[in-house]
């Protein structure tokens, strides 16, 4: 049987925190535009100083450790080194907040999963709109989840996961990187799919749940590749199946959730670059011209595919429709789930 959380979604997101986001996407749009428009940039000029990349998560997440690789290598085309800065709290928006109001000049990206455009759905109150106040550069990556549990756990079927979630209910503990983040929405689909019930335990980004995961501080998490992929080949934690439609070519022995009993089950994360609303068009087209080079380069191309990412490098314009197109996607998802930044 198909999980309904995972289909439908081309249709508009519903209630209160479905016209927000929608009303978000098209003042996204019309900033897109009057920036594509705008007084043209000396392009050229530009860096003419090191460029901050602020990444809104703990150093060892996936987001850091995509982010860092593109980084360096737009560092060594740019001619100015790229500066991780790292600023994680509340789901993200302390880091995607001070990019918001940061001057729209180029110096300054931000560097987020797709809980960037996930939180409008969540939160009502936000400091910034996910949508109007940034401009999107390029998507970086697409990323399957891995359900992932301690290697002395019991489980290691899908099925096996169900059965004791049966047994022991909200006894059972999972984490993520965050409130409504993509992590706790694949494992609230899971949920809703096999009809069980497990307790959700946030934490600020994927390295520190994975600790406690490996600790035996919660039992399971489904993780992005990219922080998980280290542990799952050291032997630390065991890989049990992964949440995309067709399995990874990262981990080509280990099943999917779909194949696992639960057909129509596909959720994948993905990350991408963003600048604050009003950097000028020749800005944001260079930005997003050297992190495609990069991202072509062989080398993080092989970094990526050991950490189960696919490198996209979209133009500025393409990931503006994408992210609109996701925004809508997840707040469906969030919806049927009933996730709350409480939960």
């Amino acid at each position: 049987m198909a999980n309904p959380l995972t289909g439908g979604f081309a249709r508009h997101a519903h209630g209160i925190a479905g016209r927000r986001l929608l009303a978000g996407a098209l003042m996204a749009a019309s900033a897109l535009a009057a920036t594509l428009t705008g007084t043209p940039a000396r392009a050229e000029d530009f860096p003419q100083r090191p460029v901050r990349l602020v990444l809104p998560y703990p150093a060892g997440g996936p987001t850091d450790l995509l982010a860092r690789v593109v980084a360096a290598k737009m560092g060594d085309t740019l001619g100015q080194t790229v500066v991780i800065d790292n600023k994680p709290g509340a789901s993200g928006m302390i880091g995607a907040e001070l990019v918001a109001k940061a001057p729209p000049d180029g110096y300054t990206m931000l560097a987020n999963a797709s809980l960037h455009v996930i939180n409008p759905s969540i939160y009502p109150k936000m400091r910034y709109d996910a949508f109007q106040d940034f401009v999107p550069v390029t998507q970086l990556a697409d990323v399957p989840l891995v359900l992932v549990v301690n290697n002395d756990s019991p489980v290691k079927t899908v099925q096996d996961l169900v059965a004791l979630a049966k047994a022991k209910g909200r006894a059972l503990n999972f984490g993520s990187a965050g409130n409504a983040s993509a992590q706790q929405l694949a494992a609230e689909s899971f949920k809703f799919a096999a009809k069980v019930d497990m307790q959700h335990v946030p934490y600020k980004g994927s390295s520190p749940a994975l600790t406690d995961l490996m600790g035996g501080q919660i039992q399971l998490m489904f993780d992005s590749m990219p922080s998980a992929m280290p542990f799952i080949k050291a032997g630390k934690l065991r890989a049990v199946a992964v949440t995309t439609a067709k399995r990874s070519q990262a981990l080509p022995d280990v099943p999917t959730v779909a194949e696992s009993g639960f057909p129509g089950f596909n959720i994948s994360t993905w990350y991408g670059l963003w600048v604050p609303r009003g950097t000028p068009a020749p800005i944001v087209e260079k930005l997003a011209t050297h992190a495609a080079v990069a991202l072509k380069r062989p080398d993080v191309q092989r970094q990526y595919a050991d950490m189960g990412a696919e490198p996209v490098g979209s133009s500025p314009a393409e990931f503006a429709r994408y992210t609109v197109a996701e925004g809508s996607k997840w707040a469906e998802i969030v919806r049927r789930s009933g996730a709350k930044a409480d939960q």
